[in-house]
């Protein structure tokens, strides 16, 4: 039973996860079981009564006939849970205290629903989303768990892809394909594979989970209307990330710096990294239950969008980006295993700082609902002019010094008419080769452009341009 002074500590802390006030009965006593049913269904907690808005203790007066219906609608949730219901003096005004443990039979339903704590308040879960997230949460289902009864071993195992999985997780060859499996805990105790086994090692997953694929689509403008490409990938996980990523890659556009002498550096609009950590998030943490709806990309003239398949679970709400939950402990597992994940809860804010780091805005999470879905910002109509303009400085620059530097040395160790004629050839064709260089660029980072463009931009005569 709570002592005066810890009934007092709690409310100078105020309501939280375990404990809730209310300043007298409610006109409607389910209100009361229902928070009861919320504390059973997580961790436990006290619901104090006597306690204002304001967190003051005012006291309060339960007389037999409000215990006993207090108590009655306590017995309307199902299983039955025990509780402790008594009074504390604390400073001359009686609180009352319903004790209520952590219950062992989850879930516990009241009138037809389930209702959790999530921080201070009790919550009714809804959608079918969110009971299967609190089934999880408690350890009762994981999708990746569960024995698959149509997938045959070693029949629909893809041996290839299993290599490549062994040599990315640097596993030794010398232990068998049975018990790689077996110690990576891809079998259940009757030795038949997980889901999770069949998504990530199987030749075709989508055979068995048709949910299981990424569908990859580019519109024309900002909209859904026009579709410019639609592609769908299945195959075991990691070949569903490459195939994406590379197909994402082939769609974005790409800039070309060069500096000094050396090999010019590619800048991608948006950088490429942030693309490997969203897929690899999608295919771990989707709701592979959900047989509706799969794992999209999409890109528009303005942003890229990935998303899948359920929304963020009730332990990672209040603390996104920070801590780490996942549907499909053995996907996200296998992923790890590979070095696809670097740090448990690190991705989102690695994203964010390669997007900050590029220059472009922060990635876009949005995380209500039944999906999940990060919107990543395109940059629209790039600075051509502008990029290129450093481009044609730093190149210039370049043949200058180059031609300046070979003309002295040429003319301190040769004053023949061989070395001015020597010269002379070096310097155009380092002039004509800049020009080259700098007219391919700029096809390359602007479709369309036209040679009076390229012309005005370079400095060269159209005919030059033209050659």
């Amino acid at each position: 039973m709570l002592t005066a002074e810890q009934i007092k500590s709690m409310v100078a802390s105020g309501e939280g996860y375990h404990v809730d006030f209310k300043v007298n009965i409610p006109s409607k006593v389910r209100e009361l079981s229902q928070s009861v049913c919320a504390f059973a269904n997580s961790e436990g907690g006290y619901l104090l009564i006597g306690i204002d808005d304001n967190n003051r203790i005012m006291g309060v007066t339960i007389d037999n006939s409000k215990r006993s219906a207090v108590q009655d609608a306590i017995k309307g949730i199902s299983p039955t849970i025990e509780v402790k219901i008594y009074p504390v003096d604390v400073d001359g005004k009686t609180v009352w205290v319903i004790d209520v443990p952590q219950g062992k039979d989850k879930p516990y339903v009241i009138s037809g629903a389930i209702y959790v704590r999530e921080s201070a308040n009790s919550q009714k879960l809804i959608t079918a989303e969110d009971i299967r997230s609190f089934f999880q949460h408690t350890n009762r289902i994981y999708f990746d768990a569960v024995p698959c009864k149509q997938f045959d071993f070693p029949r629909d195992f893809d041996t290839e892809n299993f290599k490549l999985f062994r040599t990315e997780s640097e596993i030794s060859g010398k232990i068998s394909t049975h018990q790689i499996l077996d110690n990576l805990q891809v079998f259940d105790e009757s030795n038949r594979i997980k889901n999770g086994g069949v998504l990530f090692f199987a030749k075709q997953p989508e055979k068995i989970f048709h949910q299981a694929i990424v569908r990859c689509v580019l519109f024309k403008g900002t909209t859904k209307v026009h579709i410019i490409d639609d592609k769908t990938y299945g195959g075991p996980l990691y070949n569903q990330y490459q195939k994406a990523e590379a197909w994402i890659k082939d769609k974005m556009k790409v800039s070309y710096i060069i500096e000094g002498m050396g090999p010019r550096r590619e800048v991608w609009e948006i950088p490429l990294t942030v693309f490997k950590e969203a897929i690899i998030n999608a295919l771990s943490h989707r709701d592979y239950y959900e047989q509706g709806a799969v794992t999209m990309v999409e890109i528009y003239d303005d942003r890229v969008e990935i998303s899948n398949p359920g929304g963020l679970l009730m332990g990672v709400k209040k603390d996104f980006g920070k801590k780490s939950m996942t549907r499909n402990p053995l996907v996200f597992g296998l992923f790890t295993r590979m070095s696809l994940v670097e740090k448990v809860a690190s991705g989102i804010p690695r994203m964010c700082d390669e997007m900050k780091e590029a220059g472009l805005p922060k990635p876009i999470f949005t995380t209500e609902g039944a999906f999940f879905t990060v919107e990543f910002r395109r940059l629209q109509g790039i600075d051509t002019e502008n990029f290129v303009g450093n481009i044609v400085n730093d190149t210039a620059n370049d043949t200058v010094n180059d031609t300046v530097n070979d003309t002295v040395n040429d003319t301190a160790n040769d004053t023949t008419n061989d070395t001015v004629n020597d010269t002379v050839n070096d310097t155009a064709n380092d002039t004509v080769n800049s020009v080259e260089e700098l007219i391919i660029i700029l096809i390359k980072s602007k479709e369309g452009i036209s040679a009076p463009k390229i012309s005005k931009l370079i400095g060269k005569s159209i005919i030059t341009t033209k050659r």
